[in-house]
């Protein structure tokens, strides 16, 4: 079992300083108990934690790390900018234009990027701008779905919100509540209701259509298009959340895995490849409407900074150029048959869902479609099962509603060993 004694110590210290003692509130394991681990170092699909135990990482910095930590070109890249170009102008630099054209490129919706710092802000500022262009006030998320912190998401969200048992957080006032209607995931009836109830008062709806901060539900294709198709009709602009799944399910995107186009697309994660970066595009006459150019006000001092920058550009070239999505599915595809075969040892039919190198292992024998599915998962059997899986050494997301996620770096002797602790955390799951 590791000895976590110094990460203990540096726990009760943070706490005097930060909220909690973590900048992140799921880092603080609340959900499945014990101490948060104080990493000290990484490198390819590994991270060493201050006591000096090591783990196969499958969180990735919760997604950037597509491959792996520490990638040589990710790394040889910030080191020539960080010494040749620095690292923040607040003007603008080439840097940025070479990836606006990329992201054009290669997302199929984007005809027009405006780059920033988070996919907080990217989701903030696309519903912004989604207002600004219909001149309507209300927008449309579903139970469960997480777009950052924004106040305007705080309502029955996902991720840390979920796992702490908060979906709705002080602070956010009525007024904005009020414009915040909740659908029910792949369910667009739930839509149509809330559309008619608020006719001609709706201007966007934004959607993970794969949502990973409920653990990892896809959207349905079906239901997708015929979101797309009821946007179009009611001249409600329809936004693609790809903040986590964009590049990571497919090169362009869950866009280019379902073959549906939204009318504006945030993203963040890869497109920094591990640095804080966002980013929102789009079609030109909806984008036109950011200032300078438009009149809805948007700005960041620190967007488009050359470091951010550098490592997405990188990141995205060797996705582009290498094209490892196959063999990404292929170790996906391994570790989900092998999670699959231990249960069916054990006699246990608990849920798995993946779509390509995003993961997630329910604890509940019923299929998770939606928000209220994935509540219905066991939690303490999960927090056994986690505890289990980081005595093991593998490092998985601390909260059930979180995604797994494989990288290039993952050999095959990594899935192997991860799915040999996967028996026996299952087995301490049902103790």
């Amino acid at each position: 079992m590791p000895q976590l004694t110094r990460s203990a110590e540096l726990f009760e210290k943070a706490k005097q300083f930060i909220p909690g003692g973590v900048n992140s509130p799921v880092r603080a394991f609340k959900s499945v108990g014990g101490t948060p681990v104080f990493m000290a170092n990484g490198e390819g699909a590994y991270m060493t934690d201050v006591d000096g135990n090591t783990y196969i990482d499958y969180v990735g910095s919760w997604g950037p790390f597509i491959l792996g930590s520490m990638h040589p070109k990710v790394t040889a890249a910030l080191e020539h900018t960080l010494t040749k170009v620095g690292t923040s102008f607040g003007t603008p630099i080439e840097l940025e234009i070479e990836i606006a054209e990329l992201l054009t490129k290669i997302v199929p919706s984007i005809e027009m990027v405006r780059m920033v710092n988070s996919g907080t802000e990217a989701t903030m500022s696309a519903v912004r701008l989604a207002r600004g262009y219909t001149g309507r006030d209300k927008i449309i998320k579903f139970e469960g779905c997480y777009h950052g912190h924004g106040d305007s998401f705080l309502i029955k969200a996902g991720s840390g919100a979920l796992t702490l048992g908060t979906p709705d957080s002080p602070g956010v006032t009525k007024g904005t509540a009020n414009d915040t209607l909740n659908a029910k995931y792949n369910d667009i009836d739930s839509v149509k209701a809330l559309v008619s109830e608020n006719k001609d008062n709706v201007a966007a709806i934004i959607i993970e259509p794969v949502a990973g901060n409920t653990g990892v539900i896809p959207a349905k294709k079906e239901f997708l298009q015929d979101l797309r198709d009821y946007c179009t009709q009611e001249g409600i602009v329809l936004i693609f959340d790809e903040v986590m799944c964009g590049f990571r399910v497919a090169l362009g995107g869950a866009q280019e895995l379902y073959g549906i186009t939204p009318d504006l697309t945030t993203m963040g994660k890869i497109i920094g490849g591990g640095l804080p970066v966002g980013a929102f595009g789009g079609k030109r006459e909806i984008m036109e409407h950011i200032a300078p150019v438009g009149d809805v006000y948007q700005a960041g001092t620190l967007s488009g900074n050359p470091l951010a920058i550098t490592a997405g550009l990188a990141t995205l070239s060797v996705l582009k150029d290498e094209n490892p999505y196959p063999e990404l599915e292929r170790k996906a595809a391994v570790l989900e048959e092998g999670f699959r075969n231990n249960m069916s040892k054990l006699g246990l039919n608990y849920t798995q869902n993946r779509v390509g190198s995003m993961a997630c292992l329910f604890f509940t024998d019923k299929p998770v479609e939606n928000h209220d599915d994935a509540v219905a998962s066991d939690l303490q059997k999960y927090s056994r099962y986690y505890q289990s899986m980081l005595d093991q050494g593998i490092y998985l997301a601390p909260s059930q509603f979180e995604a797994m996620f494989t990288s290039t770096a993952h050999s095959d002797e990594d899935l192997e060993k991860t799915i040999k602790a996967n028996y026996v955390a299952l087995q301490a799951a049902e103790a």
